[in-house]
Parts: C-alpha cells; structure tokens; sequence
C-alpha cells in the first residue's frame, strides 16, 4: 500500500500542523510545495511509536500532494548497522507506505556539513574545544546559573580551522577534542550553550568505512539534511520543542541552496506496560530477555508482525490518536481493540484445543468417519464453509470440565449436557483418572438427533464448546503472552523500567491440537481459534502460533468504567 492509499486512515480532517501548512500554501511559502521526511537513527528496528511518525509524515505528503522520504540518521557510527538499515525499509514497506524516492542518509552530506563547520569557524561562530565531555556538561551551568566559557572559546580563526582540519584527519584520538558552535553560554535555553558540533569516533561507519574520524551531532546534521534536501515541514516529536532555536540558528548562520525548512512538534505516542528506549529494547535483546527484535512481545513493528497484528490495525490506531501537543500515555488495550477489529473482519474461524483432555463418545460408531460443516467467518459469507472430521474420540479444553462443578458454571461436568460448536449434544457418563486422581479421559454419549445443532423436543443446553477430532488433530506449539512489563508506566518513578519486566510474559504449550485445515495454513497467516482468540502462525517455526490477541474486548471494559 502507498502513503496515498493509507491516507484515508491516517489523516483527520484539521490539527494545528495541517492548518499550519495550509495557511503556508495559501501564502505561497515554499512555492506551495509540501515534503517531509521520516529521519530514524539506524541504531535499532523501527517501534510502535515510530509508526506515528511514519503515519504523520508520509500522510501529510499524500494529503498535500507533496513527497515524503526517507532518511537514515546515520551520524552514530558506534551502534549502527546495515541490518537495521534494510530492516528499517522492510517495516516501512509491510506498514503501508512507499518514500517518494530512494532513501537518503545523512552520511550523504558529511562532506558539505564539514564545508558548512567550516564557513562557522571563519565567521567566528565556532571553534575547537579541549575540554573532555564531562567538563564540557558540567559548565554548561543549570537553569537557574549561567555556564562558563570554554578557555579555548577564544582561539583564532586560523587555529581553530588548523585544529578541526587535523581533527578530520585523524590526528587526535577520542575524545581529545571537540567542535562547538560559539553561541551564548548565558543563554536561558540549554540548547543554545555553545552545543557540540562535531566529535572524535575511531569507529568504521556501515556506509563510509573508514573515510571519517569525526561525526555530526543529530543537532548540526538534522536541520541541514533537510534544508539539502528541500524538506519545507520537519516534523518532530516534543523532546525536540527546546532544540528548534538551535535548528533554526544553524540554518540563519548558513548560505543555503534554498529556502529554511520549519521544524514543527507533536506528542510521540506511548503505550501502557511499553518501553521504547531503543536502548533499553535493545539491552533486552543483548541480555537474552527476548528472542531478538522480532520477538512478539517486543513492541517493535517486526515484532508486532510476527505476533500477527495487521498493518492496518496498526495505521488505524495513529489515526485515531491523532495530533497533539502534549504528550499522553495510551492504554495498550486501545491499541488491542483496532487489532481485534480488524481480525475479526479479515481472519479464518478454526477449532483449536490448547491444553487437551480426551472424550469418548462410547454410543458413537467404532470406525465412524463424519464431516461436520463450519463457517469459515461470519463476519464474511464469501469466506464459505468447510469440513471439520468428526469421531468417536476426540479433544476438548481441560477448562471445559469440571468434576465438581461451581456455582454458574455451565460447561461440561458429569451428568451434564453440552452442545459440541457443528456437532452434536454430548452428556458425560463417565471419568477416568490417573493415580494421582487427575482427571485424564471422559466417558460421554451423544444424542444423534441433534446434528443440526438442536433438540429435536426443544430442550436447551447452557454451554457450547470446540473441539478437535482424535484422528485427525495435527499437532502443534501455542505460544501465549502476557504483558512484558508488570508496570503500567516502566520507570515512571526513576528506577530502570526493565526492573518491572514480567518473568512469566510467555508460556509455550507444546500438546495443542488443531483441527486438519490448519495444516495447510500459510506461514505468517492470522487465524481466529474459536472461543480462545486470534492466533499467527510463525513465519520459520513450522506448526508454532503466536497468540495475536484475545477476543474479550478489554478496551471497551475500560472505557465502561471510566464513565
């Protein structure tokens, strides 16, 4: 899907950034034209909060008849890959949108931003610093004081371009020196005392091996790269609301090929029990917490696929969020619902038992061979039917019976009657159980005239449940999940977020049972386990489902009670 199909999703009708380019339209500024950027780091997978940004940027492109691309922050050489690179472009592409041309990086324009520090140094607005980086913060002053000059802040012009010329070529290690813009370090913005522009790695880069030594911060790269690319609307998440004078100084003090784009903020999203650090996501990876970035309970996008959530589902959550300008936490249910929604829609209906306890319908015909018609969605009729084996013995959930039933408890229990989902009625005559006194095998009579569902004298039954023929059931792995963080809010009150990581946010259940249809299912394919949820089949573990998501509806339950 391009950004233009998925626009219909992701963009409301008016927000202060469509208003604010709109009134740009109207007065003509940047010629009328619209284009922005999605800028990730390559330092890790793409996450759910990046699919806001995503949504925002390439939706406003496609509303506005405009362009949106794609560019790799790729100013940190130490934790980037190629990896996350291709990565990168491959969950843009699963989500739903296509860039309007092929991707650039800001390693792209290393040698003009170096010309561009240059041009600064000769116009005295900036110079070579030798203080490490724990002095350079630690006289930087706080809110309420001042900062301190550098003792090197008042070099020459020729020194300082001999310094940083000697810097690029590799002529100091680490962290010997520095470049800094000469701003105001009394300034009441933070940003704007005298930030560093360029530092010393030693490190190769994934793009320019070894050609470079020094590298661009974000601050200095990132107004550049977009003026370099005609970006007119760069658009933000709030953290970056104190950095737009930086932004806009850097662009002010330079001969640029055209006009200065605009950085314009909006609240990033954030879910409930989620972090996404990708530093901390990627701690959990490296300590062996999770399976890797793609894990499905990691909320990175990879992830989010391989657990089954639709792209759709995923674009229809950003919609609805919307444009703010403050950020807010949103429940993880909410985003569980648009899931739900779109499942319940667009997926297959199967028979499934999880954790199997067997029955023997002792007055059905030995050798009997049976095919029960099922509804394949009932949501969708041209999804049709199909047949389901049906037998003598077969496999039900260990939750549906229960020797000493409760009080409003309705399933199977001895001497009760049920209905089978496309079967018959069925009454449990007897039990058989280990030494232990578990039970492991009921003993059960069916009626033969309810084939159709119902009693032919009217009687009713209180409980339906599914079911899985012996014969045929094929055998898999049902991997279940819980929240991966105990904490609503990880690290809220100032303590690491992964001390609220959940120790049992996966159970793997290796003795399912599902229905023969299911074999045939194609990897990556989201099915609907009838009365258990919905559930993906993995795209490299042959016979092993992830469950996508239940079918009780916990967002609409929240909703109740807070009203």
């Amino acid at each position: 899907m391009t950004a233009s199909e998925a626009d219909d999703e992701t963009a409301p009708a008016s927000d202060f950034i469509r208003d604010r380019i709109r009134a740009d339209i109207e007065s003509g500024r940047f010629d009328g034209r619209v284009q922005t950027r999605f800028p990730p780091e390559p330092n890790g997978y793409l996450h759910i909060g990046h699919a806001k940004s995503i949504c925002l940027n390439f939706g406003l492109a496609a509303e506005f008849d405009g362009q949106c691309r794609l560019r790799l922050d790729d100013t940190n050489p130490e934790t980037e890959k190629t990896d996350f690179v291709v990565g990168m472009q491959e969950d843009l592409a699963w989500l739903g949108f296509e860039p309007a041309k092929p991707p650039v990086f800001a390693s792209d324009y290393f040698e003009q931003l170096y010309d561009w520090a240059l041009d600064l140094i000769r116009a005295e607005l900036a110079y070579v610093d030798d203080q490490d980086a724990e002095t350079i913060s630690a006289n930087r002053g706080g809110f309420t004081e001042p900062g301190v000059d550098s003792p090197w802040r008042d070099r020459s012009v020729e020194e300082n371009l001999d310094l940083f010329r000697r810097m690029r070529s590799g002529e100091f290690a680490d962290g010997d020196k520095v470049l800094r813009a000469r701003i105001d370090m009394a300034h009441e913005n933070m940003q704007m005392r005298d930030p560093v522009m360029y530092r010393i790695r030693h490190v190769t880069h994934h793009r320019t091996a070894d050609t470079w030594c020094i590298y661009p911060t974000y601050d200095w790269a990132h107004g550049q790269s977009d003026a370099i690319e005609g970006v007119t609307h760069s658009i933000c998440t709030l953290e970056f609301d104190s950095h737009r004078p930086l932004y806009d100084w850097f662009l002010e003090h330079l001969d640029l090929p055209g006009d200065r784009p605009e950085q314009i903020e909006f609240a990033r999203l954030s879910l409930t029990h989620t972090v996404l650090s990708k530093r901390k996501l990627a701690q959990l990876v490296a300590d062996g917490v999770v399976d890797g970035w793609d894990d499905p309970r990691m909320p990175t996008l990879r992830g989010m696929r391989r657990r089954g959530y639709p792209a759709r589902a995923i674009r229809a959550l950003c919609g609805h969020i919307g444009v703010a300008k403050m950020n807010g936490v949103h429940e993880i249910e909410l985003l569980e619902s648009f899931v739900r929604t779109e499942l319940n829609a667009t997926a297959p209906r199967r028979m499934a038992v999880l954790r199997p306890l067997k029955v023997v319908i002792e007055n059905y015909p030995e050798g009997g061979d049976e095919q029960r018609e099922a509804i394949n969605n009932p949501e969708d009729e041209s999804a049709g039917t199909r047949l389901v084996p049906f037998g003598r013995e077969l496999f039900i959930e260990q939750d549906d019976f229960m020797l000493e039933p409760e009080p409003k408890y309705y399933r199977l229990a001895p001497g009760r009657e049920v209905r089978l989902r496309y079967g018959y009625f069925i009454t449990c005559t007897g039990v058989v159980t280990d030494e232990a006194g578990e039970v492991i095998e009921l003993r059960c009579s069916y009626d033969p005239a309810t084939g159709g569902g119902q009693a032919p004298d009217g009687r009713k039954v209180k409980a339906t449940l599914h079911w899985v023929a012996a014969a045929s059931a094929v055998d898999a792995t049902v991997a279940l999940y819980d929240r991966l963080f105990t904490d609503p809010h990880p690290g809220r009150d100032g303590t690491d977020p992964l001390e609220a990581l959940n120790p049992e946010s996966r159970e793997l259940l290796t003795g399912a049972k599902l229905e023969p249809a299911l074999a045939d299912t194609e990897p990556g394919t989201v099915v609907q386990f009838e009365r258990l949820g919905y559930f993906a089949l993995d795209r490299d573990t042959p016979q092993l489902f992830h469950r996508t998501v239940g079918l009780r509806d916990e967002w609409a339950r929240i909703q109740k009670r807070a009203q």
